[in-house]
């Protein structure tokens, strides 16, 4: 259970869209969302999880949690999830594109241009599609959409240049769909996590005294010492949603403990 102490912003009664909301930051996010009032419809490819946590959710809070299965990289199925949020609430509020995925680390020579093309539909173009099929009830509500990037679009990283490439995609993305919805009363902002306490990296952590190790020195790298958790990604995202971030469009704000501050190489780690 997480520690943090709550941010006492209210969403309440608001609709809140979150893809890849089943586990990981998705889910911290579909949680402090819930705590703050709102009704939350979560997707991702996998039923079992997903049907879980929106259960424990709606008994939790004063809000509904939904959940829908839906493959991100499918535009179809991106459309069916916006209408199923609309025909059971009525509205959105607030879309948060969650959904994506880190491939396996290579050097650029053995990624191939499938490779490229599947983190590209699965990262942004899903995010592109989002946005483009709610803004039609976003721009009723003057909502709020905020897209998931990642500190790497700003720092890069060894071993993943096709990931890099997308979320760097999604900053210019945020920043151009900012500019063009703000006359709709339509504020876009992004949130660049760093190192965050995902349930990968649980699951790597607790597999061996090898991965229990790795995970205290990458702690040790982070100037408060410790990695973020999936709720306090969800705190910023809550925040860019509310109206304490009324003046705040096409912003990035990094979520990563200073991660990235000072000076040299802090990863004496290869991953390729």
């Amino acid at each position: 259970m997480s520690t943090i102490k709550r941010s006492g912003l209210t969403y309440e009664d608001k609709v809140v869209l979150i893809t890849g909301g089943s586990k990981g930051i998705g889910s911290g996010c579909a949680k402090v969302f819930i705590d703050a009032g709102s009704n939350v419809v979560i997707c991702a490819r996998n039923e079992e999880p997903g049907m879980q946590l929106s259960k424990e959710l709606t008994l939790k809070g004063s809000g509904e949690c939904l959940f829908q299965v839906c493959d991100v990289s499918q535009p179809d199925e991106i459309v069916e999830l916006i209408n199923f949020t609309v025909n059971h609430f009525g509205r959105i509020d607030c879309l948060i594109n969650n959904a994506g995925f880190h491939p396996p680390h290579k050097v650029i020579d053995s990624f191939t241009e499938s490779d490229l093309e599947q983190v590209w539909r699965a990262n942004f173009v899903s995010q592109f599609v989002a946005c483009k099929y709610a803004l039609p009830y976003l721009r009723k509500t003057k909502g709020s959409i905020i897209n998931m990037g990642s500190l790497v679009a700003q720092i890069g990283q060894e071993g993943a240049t096709t990931y890099c490439a997308t979320k760097g995609a999604i900053s210019s993305f945020t920043k151009s769909l900012a500019i063009e919805e703000a006359p709709n009363n339509v504020r876009v902002n992004a949130v660049l996590p760093g190192n965050i306490l995902s349930d990968s990296r649980v699951q790597f952590e607790q597999s061996s005294s090898e991965g229990a190790e790795i995970g205290k020195w990458v702690d040790s790298t982070q100037p408060i010492g410790r990695s973020g958790t999936n709720e306090e990604t969800g705190q910023v995202c809550l925040f860019l949603a509310s109206d304490a971030s009324s003046y705040i469009t096409g912003t990035e704000v990094i979520v990563s403990g200073g991660s990235e501050l000072g000076y040299g190489t802090k990863y004496p780690l290869k991953f390729i």
